[in-house]
């Protein structure tokens, strides 16, 4: 099966002006990683004069600095060179899973197309960081698979009416874990499934670097002056956050930005980075990589569900291999936040999660 990849390019012009020269953003997010123009367009294998070009048309184009060059101290953006660096880190974050789901549908189209034999598995998954290093891997070793990426629930309802084989979703632990079951129950319960643990990770509030409005419990979102960035309704994270809410009484009506909700968890990083939100909930790994403090809330077990029958598969033996593979667990290890000391094991939905083992056929 081919290969799709899919990637956002943003542009800007006045109604009746030039365009923003076409990799102007992409130039100025390398000059944020390296601080200087010269390694920038050294990395994206243009010359310092093209460079020097592309930075001077779009400060021609916004009347403003985009970056401040010191001589022996390289390049600095500016507060709007770095607004567009942000604009554009949350673009990647919102739509990255979208158009991976998309680049696979895509792939699967090409193939029915050319006759090409179908992917060995049908995954769906809710996004996250290991199931997204678990897809790498397995593609790299050769396995043909059709991913889509959403929500817990649309992954359970996809796997009972058959139109995947496998699916990766999230149950937390403690006393929030009755109310995730409820609700993944009708299309879980009673039938023959196979549970395959990932990982755990954790889940909490990330806030900016110092935590400078000493958010350290949920309790502290309902303040008036905290600007708070939640998921989107229906998501595995925003039932979680709504049942911590409901265990300790606060109510989202008091939560100033409540009801609006980014589709990643990258995506509530990168507005929280960007000084949009003072926190957001989310996963701990993109809180660290966007340079985040992090208040740890909750863990998670991440796991693979497939059809008893599927285990004795090429395919499923594949992803268990994978799974318990040293060097694979190694990587999961670098991921804050992911514990991946149980991948691999294997049993029965209904001994892991009792309540999911009778009643539906």
């Amino acid at each position: 099966m081919k290969q799709v990849s899919i990637r956002p390019v943003w542009t800007i012009q006045d109604p009746s002006g030039p365009v923003l020269p076409a990799r102007l953003i992409e130039l100025l997010v390398h000059v944020a990683e390296t601080g200087s123009l010269l390694q920038a367009a050294r990395q994206l294998a243009m010359s310092y004069r093209r460079a020097w070009d592309m930075v001077r048309e779009g400060e021609a184009q916004f009347h403003a600095p985009l970056l401040a060059m010191e001589r022996g101290r390289g390049s600095k953006l500016t507060p709007l060179g770095a607004r567009l660096v942000w604009a554009d880190k949350r673009i990647h974050a919102r739509l990255r899973p979208v158009l991976e789901s998309l680049s696979s549908e895509l792939a699967q189209e090409l193939g029915d197309a050319l006759r090409e034999a179908p992917a060995a598995l049908r995954m769906q998954a809710t996004h996250g960081f290991a199931i997204e290093r678990l897809i790498e891997r397995l593609s790299q070793d050769g396995l043909t698979l059709a991913v889509t990426y959403g929500s817990c629930a649309a992954a359970a309802a996809a796997l009972r009416e058959g139109k995947c084989d496998v699916i990766g979703m999230h149950i937390p632990l403690g006393p929030i874990q009755a109310l995730a079951l409820q609700t993944y129950a009708p299309w879980l319960k009673g039938l023959p499934l196979t549970l395959i643990d990932v990982a755990t990770r954790r889940q909490g509030l990330m806030v900016r670097p110092g935590n400078p409005k000493a958010v350290l419990a949920l309790a502290d979102l309902a303040r008036p002056n905290v600007r708070f960035i939640n998921r989107q309704a229906g998501s595995g994270t925003r039932l979680l956050l709504e049942g911590l809410l409901r265990a300790q009484a606060v109510a989202p009506t008091e939560i100033a930005g409540f009801e609006h909700g980014e589709y990643t968890h990258a995506a509530v990083a990168a507005y929280v980075a960007s000084g949009m939100a003072d926190v957001g909930f989310g996963l701990e790994t993109p809180a660290r990589d966007f340079k985040l403090d992090f208040v740890p809330l909750a863990t998670e077990r991440y796991f693979l569900l497939c059809r008893d029958q599927l285990m004795s598969t090429p395919a499923m033996q594949t992803v268990l291999s994978v799974l318990r593979e040293p060097r694979f667990l190694k990587s999961l290890a670098g991921l804050p936040g992911y514990d991946a000391t149980g991948a691999g094991a294997v049993m029965p939905l209904s001994q892991a999660y009792p309540g999911l083992g009778d009643g539906l056929g």
